[in-house]
C-alpha cells in the first residue's frame, strides 16, 4: 500500500475518533449540612451518584462538594476520578470546584487552582464577597485521538456584586493566559446570576452560551435553582455552560429534573450538553 494511502487511512480514522460527541454536566450538589434535615446529604447522596452514572458525562464538574462528599462520589463511581482543592486552605478544607473525568476517555495533562481575588495565587476572598471563592482547571487529552482540551469549574459569590463582575473577568484573562495553543475551552459552574447580568452577559460576549447556542432546541425548563422546593416552578437560572466560540459545537442542551419519592437529589438541576470539538482549530 502506498504512503499516502497509508497516511489518508491514519487521519481518516482519527478524524473518525474525534468527531465523536463528548458530553459534560455542572451539577451543584449541595454541601453536606444536618440543617437540611429531610434533605441533607445522607439521604440523597446514593439517588445523585445513581443519576450522574445514567448519563455518564465524559466530564463533570461540582460546586459545594465537601471532601466527604467528593470520596462518596469517587467511591460510587468506578470508572472517574477527579481533581481539585478545598478553597479554605487549598488543601481539603471547605468547598470543591472539582472536575470529575472518565478515566477510560481522558487523562490530566495540567491541572490548577486559582482564588477569584485581587491574589488568585494564594487563599484569599476576593473584592466584596463573602467568602472565599475559586475556580478549578483541567487540561486533557482524549486518549483516542491524543487532542487537549480545557475545562474550568467555579462557583460566583452570592452577596459581592463587584466580585462577580471581577471573577468573570479574571476567569477570560486566566483562559487566556493558559490557552496559548487555542485549545477549545469549556466554563461551567453556579454562578448565582441570572442571563442579563453584567458578569454573564460579558462571558457571553467571549464565549458561547451553550444554551443559546445549541443546534437541538433545549430540553427541561429554563431553570436550575430549585432551592429543594418539589412542587414551586423553576424559574432563576444560575448555573451555566459556556463554550469557546471557534471550535465547538454544541449539539444538545438540558437541564435534568430527576426526582425520587417527590424529592430532588440537590437544590440546583444539572445542566448537561453535547458538544463535538472542531478538528481542525485543535492542536496537538
Amino acid at each position: 500500500m502506498k504512503r499516502s494511502h497509508i497516511t489518508f487511512i491514519c487521519i481518516f480514522f482519527s478524524c473518525i475518533a474525534w468527531s465523536q460527541e463528548l458530553s459534560l454536566m455542572t451539577y451543584n450538589i449541595r454541601y453536606a449540612t444536618v440543617n437540611d434535615q429531610e434533605n441533607q446529604w445522607e439521604k440523597r447522596k446514593e439517588y445523585l451518584t445513581q443519576q450522574i452514572d445514567f448519563y455518564s458525562p465524559d466530564v463533570f464538574g461540582i460546586q459545594e462538594g465537601l471532601h466527604s462528599q467528593l470520596a462518596f462520589i469517587n467511591e460510587s463511581l468506578s470508572s472517574y476520578a477527579y481533581i481539585g482543592v478545598g478553597r479554605d486552605d487549598g488543601n481539603k478544607k471547605g468547598e470543591y470546584c472539582a472536575i470529575f473525568f472518565n478515566t477510560k476517555k481522558l487523562e490530566v495533562v495540567d491541572e490548577d487552582t486559582f482564588w477569584l481575588s485581587p491574589t488568585p495565587e494564594k487563599v484569599s476572598k476576593g473584592w466584596d464577597a463573602a467568602l472565599e471563592r475559586i475556580c478549578t482547571y483541567a487540561k486533557f487529552k482524549d486518549k483516542v485521538s491524543g487532542k487537549i482540551f480545557l475545562v474550568f469549574n467555579t462557583h460566583f459569590d452570592h452577596i459581592g456584586e463587584v466580585a462577580r463582575e471581577k471573577s468573570a473577568e479574571l476567569i477570560v484573562k486566566k483562559v487566556n493566559e493558559i490557552n496559548k495553543d487555542n485549545v477549545p475551552v469549556i466554563i461551567m459552574g453556579d454562578f448565582n446570576l441570572n442571563e442579563n447580568s453584567k458578569a454573564i452577559t460579558y462571558l457571553s460576549s467571549v464565549f458561547n452560551d451553550s444554551r443559546i447556542a445549541s443546534k437541538a432546541k433545549p430540553f427541561g425548563p429554563h431553570g436550575t435553582f430549585t432551592g429543594f422546593e418539589f412542587h414551586e416552578p423553576v424559574k432563576d437560572r444560575i448555573d451555566y455552560i459556556f463554550c469557546s466560540k471557534d471550535n465547538i459545537s454544541v449539539n444538545k442542551y438540558g437541564i435534568l429534573t430527576d426526582s425520587k419519592d417527590g424529592k430532588y437529589p440537590s437544590d440546583h438541576f444539572p445542566v448537561v450538553v453535547k458538544i463535538n470539538m472542531n478538528l481542525n482549530s485543535i492542536n496537538n
